[in-house]
This record gives C-alpha cells, sequence and structure tokens, in this order.
C-alpha cells in the first residue's frame, strides 16, 4: 500500500469535539478521532461497539481528517478505539496532523509497539495503558515500551480491585517508571470507588501516581458516546 495520505483511508468510527477526560491534556478541548479495531476484549470495555469488524466506520483520508479538524478550530488531535497503532497508515496520519501544528495524542492498549512512531518528525503524546489483571488482558502487556516513553508521555493503570492497585505498584517498581512519565491510576467505572485509591495511595505514599477520573463519564451520561 502507498503511503501517500492522499492514499490512505481511514476506518473513522467516530469524529466528535470534547474535552480530554484523561491523561496529561485531561480538560482540554481536542478532536477525537476513533478508529475501528482492537485485539484485546477487556472485560469492562466501554468502547466495545467500535472494536467490532461489521462496526459502521466512515472512510476517511489524512487530508480530509486534517481538513475537518482546522475547520473546526481545534489544535489537539486524540487518535483512539479501538486500538489505533493496528490501522494502517497511522504514522503518515500523525506527521500530516503534526506538520500543521496540531498537538497529537495516542491513546493505546499497551499491548502494541510504540516503536515505530517514536522517531517521527512530529513524535505524539502516548497514553498507554497497563490492562491490570481485573481486565482478563494483562498477558498481553507489552513491557518493552516502557524504555521508549519519556517526559510528554503517561502511563495509565486501569484498576479495578486492590489486586489490580498492588500490580500497579509492582510494575511502576520494576520498570522505575516514575523516572521515566506521568502516571496514572483510572479506576474502572462502577467496580472500584476513587477513595478506595485514595486511601491505599495515602497508605503507600505513593507519591509519583495521580488519581485520574474520566471526566466525560461525570458530565455526560457513562455509556453516553461522541463526549
Amino acid at each position: 500500500m502507498s503511503t501517500s495520505n492522499n492514499d490512505i483511508l481511514y476506518p473513522v468510527a467516530e469524529y466528535f469535539i470534547s474535552i480530554n477526560g484523561e491523561g496529561p491534556a485531561s480538560g482540554y478541548l481536542a478532536a477525537f478521532i476513533r478508529l475501528r479495531g482492537c485485539n484485546l476484549h477487556c472485560n469492562y470495555c466501554d468502547t466495545r461497539w467500535a472494536c467490532l469488524e461489521d462496526c459502521p466506520v466512515t472512510m476517511m483520508s489524512g487530508q480530509e481528517i486534517l481538513n475537518r479538524i482546522l475547520a473546526d478550530g481545534i489544535e489537539r488531535a486524540t487518535i483512539t478505539g479501538g486500538e489505533p497503532l493496528l490501522a494502517d497508515g497511522i504514522g503518515p496520519l500523525i506527521e500530516l496532523l503534526g506538520s500543521r501544528g496540531i498537538h497529537v495524542e495516542i491513546e493505546t492498549n499497551g499491548s502494541v509497539s510504540i516503536l515505530p512512531f517514536c522517531n517521527l518528525k512530529y513524535r505524539p503524546a502516548f497514553t498507554l495503558d497497563y490492562k491490570c489483571p481485573g481486565s482478563g488482558m494483562e498477558k498481553y502487556m507489552l513491557t518493552d515500551n516502557y524504555q521508549h516513553l519519556g517526559s510528554r508521555d503517561c502511563l495509565k493503570f486501569v484498576v479495578s480491585s486492590r489486586e489490580d492497585l498492588d500490580q500497579a505498584s509492582e510494575i511502576i517498581r520494576t520498570f522505575h517508571l516514575d523516572q521515566k512519565c506521568g502516571l496514572y491510576l483510572s479506576p474502572v467505572f462502577g467496580r472500584i470507588h476513587p477513595k478506595e485509591i485514595v486511601e491505599y495511595m495515602k497508605l503507600h505514599h505513593w507519591n509519583t501516581v495521580r488519581l485520574q477520573l474520566q471526566l466525560h463519564k461525570f458530565i455526560w451520561p457513562p455509556d453516553m458516546r461522541g463526549v
């Protein structure tokens, strides 16, 4: 397949403008480009519909996506999924958006290598998930990614229990992550109360991580799309 931006079409399941609900850019406006398809099946997934092969999409070129973002007057783009790094031609899309001054963030599930995208001229910021035991998908986590994380990136631990918190602590310690990137704890909505996470943080003097609530789920109904 040609790597020309004009030749690549991306399976866009959703395009919308909202605030970033998680990560270092939380609270900032962004254009969200949700691409179809995922290689994981987390048992708490709140965008499972976008992972299905028969999910309706609009096939858009990189230029069409860029034109829409510029027309909307937005300076940040969050490419998400599903798992966006599985889509063909993500590198050229990142470069195209970056070349026009768009700050690109990639939300990725932690099972796909970020290395091919780390040496791009317009390197994106990564919000990388670590799927803890409660997800049922922990065995697919690609810990080699951690050597490529930097200060603009973050690792987000999706936690649903104390066991998940214990595992997050172990992963941070093993890979010295508090010296590499931002660290966030994101509770699975409806499974663990945020105050339980705060108590855990206090008990363990956990000064290097932040509790991160999904803002959009407090502003709008938790299962609402396009927000």
